[in-house]
């Protein structure tokens, strides 16, 4: 996983990964560099949009979710999934919990109407099965349609 909020060094790790053959997975940080990582045909998942804004600044109506129409369509452009680190929302406590799931809500309607794909990311702690991901999708307004794919792509 790049963690780096640099993008010049992204880039260079990205293109390292490829050269190798590995999946290239890149953790979400502000809005300059996650547009930046969208519009690079070399990535294959992004993580943790939900947690790259402060939690406590949400607008009334709509969620600030670190996704939106236009990245919703650059990653379904160049093969992107969005991906969900659900053994991070499991370490949170019941208030941040409510908040972080109510973006992650938010980026499956986006990613539904857009139609570009989700992924669940798994860091190995936690093994999930057909079912679980299937009823957390589906849950948060998914389709069983990206219940499905998500899984696939796990």
């Amino acid at each position: 996983m790049i963690t780096s909020n640099n993008l010049n060094q992204a880039r260079k790790e990205i293109q390292k990964l490829k050269k190798e053959g590995r999946q290239v997975v890149v953790l979400a940080q502000d809005d300059n560099f996650n547009r930046k990582i969208f519009e690079t045909k070399n990535v294959d998942v992004v993580v943790g949009l939900e947690f790259s804004k402060n939690i406590w600044k949400d607008p009334l109506k709509q969620r600030d979710s670190g996704l939106n129409e236009v990245l919703c369509k650059l990653a379904k452009e160049n093969n992107i999934k969005i991906g969900v680190d659900v053994s991070n929302i499991i370490k949170l406590d019941k208030l941040e919990k409510a908040r972080v799931l109510a973006r992650v809500r938010q980026n499956i309607f986006l990613c539904k109407k857009a139609g570009c794909k989700m992924v669940i990311f798994n860091d190995n702690k936690y093994d999930y099965n057909k079912q679980e991901i299937m009823s957390f999708f589906i849950s948060l307004k998914g389709s069983t349609k990206q219940a499905r794919e998500a899984f696939k792509n796990l």
